[in-house]
């Protein structure tokens, strides 16, 4: 779950990059990067909450 939580930072991380660059610059590409990179969150997010349940049995 360590692992997940690592992952999860770092693609928030580029995600708030991609998408600052987007609304300030208004830099298409990073707009797409930030759409992609936030559909990788909801897909690290859903695990996270399976492997949380899990563990809390």
């Amino acid at each position: 779950m360590k692992t997940l939580v690592e992952q999860l930072a770092s693609n928030f991380e580029a995600f708030a990059k991609d998408a600052q660059a987007q609304v300030e610059n208004g830099n298409k590409a990073a707009g797409a990067r930030a759409r992609k990179a936030s559909l990788e969150i909801e897909k690290l997010l859903k695990q996270f909450r399976k492997e949380s349940i899990a563990a809390g049995k």
